[in-house]
């Protein structure tokens, strides 16, 4: 685990010096497609918009400079399954974005939706020894934190602390400064599969730049869908992408869960091309321009012509009607949101106290779904695009780029980690692993 910590310090002291630098690159490596967008840094200011310190690593005031996105290659359920493919691809997209920008970059930030992430719910509680609590206690009471025993070749995505307790006063944003004897933190931290990490880092190494930062896009995706009344009051964020399905829950502006469904609009794709027996490609046309979940009247009536080009005259002439497309997506649209519905229950997202859901990613854009998806996930469904950042071009305002735009603002507002921190060499090594506690139910 100390290598993990050691690695995550030297990408925030990367992210330190590409801020310095004034430009890095932003790249979310998904099923369906790479984009990379290139920022430009206006300077670090120290305090955020409500006057409070947001992070030890500094605010920014950003803009995107330059934006580029390509077919994804290699990349199997958010995973790296074939190095050089995805190499290339990546480079294409840095590229293109370097081009509009017209300027080199050698940072990057990188997010993926793969690799199976599980979320844990870590607690401790230390004496101060000072009145006032500094930096050195923070530290103290994050590493007093039992760490769960989350299996070996799995490493820590994120560990932030999300809740502050300062003797009988909880829910305190930042501690530090303050007057008390007892202080306590409710931690969240996420696992994922270590070779799923290794790959990309490696992937981007071949790349000639440096990895500045990682996060998961689940993460991402909800910073920036979620307004900031429902990352105040709870709501999950669902982000539809090409292999995978991508589940978080925010609460008090802190993600406490995040999980991966392994099915997303790829499938929906294969099940169309299986069923009406035509390429993948010609699938994913009828998909976009013809696709929905509710068939009516009017839908039996309208004919397509589904095409191919077999050179058999009577075989490329077929024609389905939309209902029949309908027919195919829907049963695979309501499997996607059943196992997202589990991943939820799963979560106790019911003992939150406002249940919005949100849909984004590029597979939120079917037709209907926003109301098939209030019958199986509950009543408070909308769609969510991300938020407006300088400079993004319109092309990339659509829902399938928030976890792009998302990982830009995790670059520029980052959230405290542990590792942010300097653990105290005594407290790191010994501690018990415990069995972790869904600490949401007992805290808030």
């Amino acid at each position: 685990m100390s290598d993990l910590y050691d690695s995550q310090r030297q990408m925030r002291n990367m992210r330190k010096a590409a801020m310095q630098r004034g430009v890095v690159a932003i790249i979310d490596v998904g099923t369906s497609k790479i984009s990379c967008l290139v920022l430009r840094f206006d300077g670090t200011s120290t305090l955020s918009d409500e006057g409070e310190i947001g992070s030890l690593a500094g605010q920014s005031a950003f803009r995107v400079i330059g934006a580029a996105t390509t077919r994804s290659r290699g990349v199997k359920f958010g995973e790296i399954s074939a190095m050089p493919e995805t190499e290339r691809a990546i480079r294409t997209a840095l590229q293109g974005a370097q081009k509009m920008a017209g300027i080199r970059v050698d940072h990057v930030i990188a997010c993926f939706s793969g690799a199976e992430p599980r979320s844990y719910g870590l607690d401790a509680q230390i004496p101060l020894e000072a009145e006032a609590v500094g930096e050195e206690d923070v530290a103290r009471v994050m590493a007093a934190c039992d760490v769960p025993d989350y299996g070996a070749g799995r490493e820590v995505l994120h560990a932030q602390p999300v809740n502050f307790a300062l003797d009988h006063r909880s829910g305190l944003i930042d501690p530090r400064g303050q007057l008390g004897n007892h202080l306590s933190v409710d931690m969240h931290m996420l696992t994922v599969d270590g070779a799923a990490v290794q790959h990309l880092a490696h992937c981007i190494k071949r790349c000639d730049l440096e990895l500045a930062g990682i996060a998961s896009s689940a993460y991402v995706s909800g910073t920036a869908s979620l307004v900031e009344d429902e990352q105040e009051l709870g709501a999950a964020c669902i982000d539809l992408g090409g292999g995978t399905t991508g589940v978080s829950i925010f609460i008090k502006k802190h993600m406490i869960y995040a999980d991966t469904v392994r099915m997303g609009g790829d499938h929906i794709t294969s099940d169309i091309s299986m069923g009406l027996q035509i390429p993948t490609a010609n699938a994913e046309r009828i998909k976009t321009f013809y696709g929905g979940v509710h068939a009516t009247g009017v839908d039996d009536r309208e004919m397509i012509e589904i095409g191919g080009d077999t050179g058999d005259f009577e075989h490329d002439r077929r024609t389905a009607s939309r209902a029949e497309v309908i027919g195919i997506m829907r049963p695979r649209v309501e499997e996607i949101l059943e196992e997202v519905r589990a991943r939820l229950d799963a979560a106790g997202f019911d003992h939150l106290p406002s249940q919005q859901i949100v849909l984004t990613g590029g597979g939120s854009q079917i037709p209907g779904l926003d109301g098939l998806a209030s019958k199986i996930l509950g009543q408070q469904v909308r769609l969510g695009r991300p938020l407006r950042v300088h400079g993004l071009p319109q092309a990339a305002t659509g829902p399938a780029f928030s976890s792009v735009v998302g990982l830009s603002l995790f670059a520029a507002h980052p959230q405290d980690e542990w590792w942010d921190f300097d653990i105290p060499t005594d407290g790191y090594p010994q501690r018990s692993l415990k069995r972790a506690v869904k600490w949401f139910r007992d805290n808030w």
